[in-house]
């Protein structure tokens, strides 16, 4: 069990990987939930598409794609990153890199636990997990 950085066809990305993992895993157990096996695989904007085409049959950009594989209460799954898309997202959204990355991360997170956004409702209470899940984030640094 355990929870793992990869990078594909992009330079390694710096953060705190202890930290960071430590923050996640206090996610899933103050939910209740098992870590299991976790891949959290930064790539960039031309992967992450194929994926999405291949996979979800969709041609556009996004920041992240979650394959969840969770078994009951223990969390598995593969959260794709597209650097790319979290640096623009950044931009846009006028706050720093390293938050949009975490925000980024902890979204996918989310997602394995059951957390969905496909409605109106469903994305206020996304946001409002993932302000409370950088709010702990916070702490750890």
């Amino acid at each position: 069990m355990a929870i793992i950085f990869h990078e594909k066809d992009i330079y390694r990305q710096k953060i705190i990987r202890s930290k960071i993992k430590k923050w996640i895993a206090g996610e899933i157990l103050r939910r209740k939930k098992v870590i299991g096996d976790i891949n959290i695989i930064f790539t960039n904007d031309e992967f992450l598409r194929e994926i999405n085409k291949k996979y979800l049959k969709r041609n556009y950009l996004t920041d992240i794609i979650s394959f969840d594989y969770s078994e009951k209460l223990i969390i598995n799954g593969d959260i794709f990153i597209s650097i790319e898309r979290v640096k623009e997202n950044a931009v846009e959204y006028n706050v720093c890199y390293d938050l949009e990355l975490y925000r980024v991360i902890i979204h996918g997170i989310l997602h394995l636990l059951g957390y969905k956004d496909d409605t109106d409702d469903r994305v206020t209470m996304m946001r409002k997990q993932e302000d409370l899940s950088i709010k702990r984030l916070d702490d750890l640094f």
